[in-house]
């Protein structure tokens, strides 16, 4: 026995399927667009890292932005405007650092329209006079995409606090 498939039902049926399929290519999209943009933050990043490891401002000059809006919040000091900061605080690191490794790890982002936010563990080594430093710590580091390039616009690290000194043991008296 032969069922007749009315066109009522065929019509429903086919609609359904377009609806499905648009939403279905909708979140793909939206899925693929949003994975694009974080690659593209996490490249900024990675660039951001190789340029302190070669003392190369030129390229931090591409990848922060180059306004008075830029803030960076480091161990305790705050830098306002990417001037500021490059000036008085980048420049004068960098040229002290000697076979600096500076990395990212436990690197998450997360972007929404023009903004992205990264959080992130970064070590550090580097000689610096007649010593050698090993050290790490947090940050989140903010960006804008502006003229269709990611830029950071907003830096905050953090290294562990230090172990404070052994108090000195008072000496029994003889």
């Amino acid at each position: 026995m032969k069922k007749k498939i009315s066109l009522k039902g065929f019509s429903v049926a086919v609609l359904i399927l377009a609806v499905v399929g648009v939403i279905g290519f909708s979140f793909y999209t939206s899925v693929s667009a949003q994975t694009d943009q974080v690659k593209a933050v996490t490249d900024v990043l990675t660039r951001e890292a190789a340029a302190v490891e070669k003392d190369d401002l030129a390229t931090l000059d591409k990848i922060w932005a180059n306004s008075e809006d830029v803030t960076v919040f480091e161990s305790g000091h705050a830098n306002y405007g990417w001037t500021d900061y490059r000036n008085n605080h980048l420049a004068p690191e960098l040229k002290e650092f000697k076979n600096t490794k500076y990395a990212f790890s436990d690197l998450k982002v997360k972007t929404s329209g023009n903004l992205a936010l990264a959080t992130f563990k970064y070590t550090l080594s580097a000689d610096i006079g007649t010593r050698h430093v090993d050290t790490g710590g947090l940050g989140t580091a903010v960006l804008e995409k502006r003229d269709g390039r990611w830029q950071i616009v907003h830096w905050h690290s953090s290294a562990p606090r230090r172990q404070p000194s052994p108090t000195p043991q008072p000496q029994p008296k003889s």
